[in-house]
């Protein structure tokens, strides 16, 4: 294996032309546009859940990003340095993820949790036969499952994330200016505290936000379920920004095929890792067969969300496993943006499948998949996710398109080339 990196410039073409900036922004509001819109249109508990949906979504693609990071760090990990940087700039979206959560804790707080997606803000509500504030299951956990506890912990939640996400950008872009060893422990110290950190809040994020929607429901795992979304979402994420920057010039020199087989690899893991966890809850719950814990899986399994079920079984794993089996479909550039894209799309649907059967009818049955609820989480997707966008392309200028002075960076530019 080669010594020395190649030759690179330390002022790399890292401009974005203001045009795709500002053409995120428009995206990003012309969503934000069309949500509110559906609100009038349709009703706030619609667009709420709607809105859930992409919350969620880039959450967990950013929650992967911060994940990849820190496991880089931990493991000090050579190969991935090149990549880092970009997850880096990724992690600005947080700050806007917590500004676009508000109207979620608008629609609480200020409607009288009538109209919010989780049923157990409101006491009136009717939620397997019994009125919330008659229900025996809601009040073993009601010192957890309240608005003001809800409201905290969010809270808690975004300023951990964008707190870590702070310190191991601030370390990393520090150490492009003076190249001082030092940065790299700091990030490795954050790292060890910050991964379990993250786990603990993702976990309770899952809880609150998602789970919580059906409160009566107990599983152990839904945490780690989630987990799963977020690594498969971020490293998707991940290949498509690394080849278009192999598309613009900046990345040709630095990305090799060995780069891409190794994200692949881990697409492949976790691919593999999310059908582990989904199977081992559906299994788990209907070996048990206790009423308390089925009925979340029976609501699944009726009309058009069996459907959906079974795409994300044959699609999100069955295809996406056999897929990445293949050597050639993980390094050439158009077969791994398609199943980049493929993951995406059905991290997408997952979420659905997760949020809107708990949106109930006038009878307490789930609303169907093709209902104005799928519109509006479109748009929330769109419209959230063109702010996060723009925040990366804002952020992208900002620093060097690689970590230079990384001790690693020899390494990553050289990654599995042969000796001359």
């Amino acid at each position: 294996m080669s010594t020395e990196a190649p030759s690179i410039p330390a002022d790399l073409p890292i401009d974005v032309p203001a045009s795709k900036t500002n053409c995120a922004l428009a995206v990003g509001l012309a969503g934000i546009g069309l949500t509110v819109i559906g609100a009038a249109v349709c009703t706030v508990p619609v667009v709420a859940f709607s809105w859930l949906v992409g919350i969620m979504f880039w959450t967990a693609i950013a929650l992967g990003m911060l994940l990849f990071i820190m496991i880089q760090h931990v493991f000090d990990a050579g190969w991935g340095a090149v990549l880092r940087r970009q997850y880096e700039h990724g992690l600005v979206a947080f700050r806007w993820l917590a500004l676009l959560f508000v109207p979620l804790l608008v629609v609480a707080f200020v409607y009288h949790s009538k109209l919010a997606p989780w049923p157990w803000m409101d006491g009136s509500r009717v939620v397997e036969g019994h009125t919330v504030a008659h229900d025996v299951v809601y009040h073993k956990k009601e010192p957890f499952l309240n608005l003001p506890m809800f409201a905290i912990c969010s809270t808690l939640f975004f300023v951990i994330w964008n707190w870590l996400s702070a310190r191991l950008r601030h370390a990393s872009f520090s150490q492009d200016a003076d190249g001082d060893p030092k940065w790299t422990h700091k990030n490795r110290v954050t790292s060890a505290f910050g991964i379990p950190l993250t786990a603990i809040s993702l976990t309770f994020a899952a809880i609150f936000w998602m789970k919580s929607l059906e409160y009566h429901w107990f599983s152990t795992m839904y945490g780690v379920y989630y987990f799963a979304d977020c690594m498969r979402g971020a490293l998707a994420c991940g290949v498509l920004i690394m080849l278009w920057l192999y598309r613009r010039g900046d990345y040709k020199g630095i990305l090799n095929t060995n780069h891409l087989h190794s994200i692949g690899q881990l697409m492949l893991t976790f691919t593999v890792f999310w059908g582990y966890i989904a199977f081992s809850q559906y299994f788990l719950i209907w070996n048990a067969d206790v009423p308390e814990e089925t009925f979340w899986f029976n609501e699944r399994e009726v009309g058009q969300w069996w459907w959906i079920g079974m795409a994300l079984v044959f699609c999100y794993f069955l295809f996406s496993f056999l897929y990445l089996l293949s050597y050639r479909n993980k390094i050439v550039h158009q077969r791994i943006k398609f199943i980049a894209f493929w993951n995406l799309t059905f991290l997408f649907v997952d979420i659905c499948f997760n949020v809107l059967p708990a949106f109930k009818d006038a009878n307490g049955d789930p609303q169907p998949f093709l209902h104005p609820a799928l519109l509006w989480s479109i748009t929330s997707i769109l419209g959230i996710g063109g702010v996060c966008v723009w925040a990366y392309l804002k952020s992208f200028p900002t620093t060097k398109l690689i970590p230079i002075r990384d001790p690693r960076i020899v390494e990553s530019l050289t990654y599995h080339e042969p000796s001359a």
